[in-house]
């Protein structure tokens, strides 16, 4: 269900840990019932043909309970592990520079170019120079860090597990400000990141709310409802938004568990449309259309401007799909057993299928500039390039 494929929850000072794959119902993350895990769907055969092709492959080592996104700039990788190594990857994937940070490493990885940003579970936020891996900075969180910094300017922007995120200065590792807010009294543990538009850094936080924070001084621009939580428990009112918004032109859109697929006017944050769905892991944006993979593992295509439905892929059932990904006139979503899935993005049909190390890609299926890179919890690193 969720995009690090590990479900917790924060009740007051209490943590109550869940371990589990992909699930679509309150049922499933219920730690008082006893249903059965849903089998992933069978894989049918393709009936178009696509020209992506795997181009190279890497490792850099195990993601273990945590999701490691890789970050690409021009045509060099930066990717991660749990185990504390942080490598750099040409072009052909091959290896420039490979460090290990002391300790164990829990989210990244953010890069500029010039540097490199991971976080550990304690909360440390550890900065390298992208040129050589040397470290630079080091600074502290509240809590432990799961998701991909983001690096703007002069500004490295980190995000902690209980929601705050903080903007310190690139150059010196000195925190400029710190954007919180209050939080429902039950709220699901993720690896959701932010999102960085010009000036402006967009995040989504549980009960549903998608904020564009200044990234000058931390104050709020504009304060969106992606969904409004509904129930009689705690437990049925978690509407969190557990994935990064995503941006193209004008608008702005964002997904909640158990809740809605919203889209915005990215200046004002006025809602344009909203329906229901339920995705823990988002969507993304072309000119046209708003590509979503729900929590039982449908990809759906949306009308960009109505929220309409264009069509439904739904063959890949309880196969914790990954964010879809537009690149050109392709889909690509990923899933539990490491295969990336090609659609045609004007009708949803299977028209490729790419396989890695057969362990589950947890992270993002990133862009490059020939296509999209792969990162197992295995530590594979798959270049994909998109002819």
């Amino acid at each position: 269900m969720m995009n690090i494929r590990k479900t917790y929850f924060y009740l007051g000072a209490v943590s109550l840990l869940l371990s589990l794959g992909g699930c679509s119902t309150l049922d499933s993350i219920n730690p008082f019932t006893s249903s059965k895990k849903a089998q992933p769907a069978e894989l049918q055969p393709l009936q178009g043909s696509s020209n992506a092709v795997r181009s190279w492959q890497a490792s850099v080592g195990s993601a273990g309970e945590f999701t490691f996104t890789p970050s690409v700039v021009g045509d060099v990788s930066f990717v991660a592990s749990r185990d504390g190594a942080v490598a750099k990857l040409d072009k052909d994937g091959n290896t420039m520079w490979k460090v290990s940070v002391d300790g164990m490493l829990s989210g990244g990885v953010g890069s500029d170019g010039k540097r490199v940003v991971v976080g550990t579970p304690k909360g440390e936020v550890v900065t390298l120079d992208a040129a050589d891996g040397h470290p630079l900075w080091r600074a502290q969180m509240s809590a432990e860090i799961l998701s991909q910094p983001a690096l703007v300017g002069d500004l490295v922007i980190v995000r902690s597990g209980d929601s705050r995120i903080n903007g310190f200065d690139a150059q010196t590792g000195k925190r400029r400000w710190l954007y919180q807010r209050s939080t429902p009294a039950l709220v699901l543990r993720s690896n959701v990141g932010v999102q960085v538009d010009g000036n402006a850094t967009l995040a989504g936080f549980p009960g549903g709310k998608l904020v564009a924070i200044n990234n000058q001084n931390g104050v709020a621009l504009w304060e969106g409802t992606v969904t409004q939580p509904k129930g009689a428990t705690e437990l049925e009112r978690i509407a969190d938004v557990t994935s990064r918004p995503t941006v193209n032109g004008g608008t702005v859109c964002s997904a909640t568990y158990q809740g809605r697929v919203s889209c915005f006017d990215r200046v004002n944050g006025n809602v344009l449309w909203s329906r229901d769905m339920s995705s823990s892991v988002g969507m993304d944006i072309d000119a046209k259309n708003v590509y979503v993979s729900d929590d039982s593992g449908a990809v759906h295509a949306l009308d960009r401007s109505t929220g309409a439905s264009l069509w439904k892929q739904d063959k890949l059932t309880n196969r914790e799909l990954t964010r879809p990904l537009v690149i050109g006139s392709e889909i690509f979503v990923a899933d539990l057993q490491g295969i990336v899935h090609v659609l045609r993005h004007s009708d949803g049909a299977f028209i490729g299928r790419l396989t890695t190390d057969g362990s589950a890609v947890r992270a993002e299926i990133v862009r490059t500039p020939t296509g999209a890179l792969v990162q197992t919890i295995n530590g594979g690193v798959f270049a994909i390039t998109a002819k």
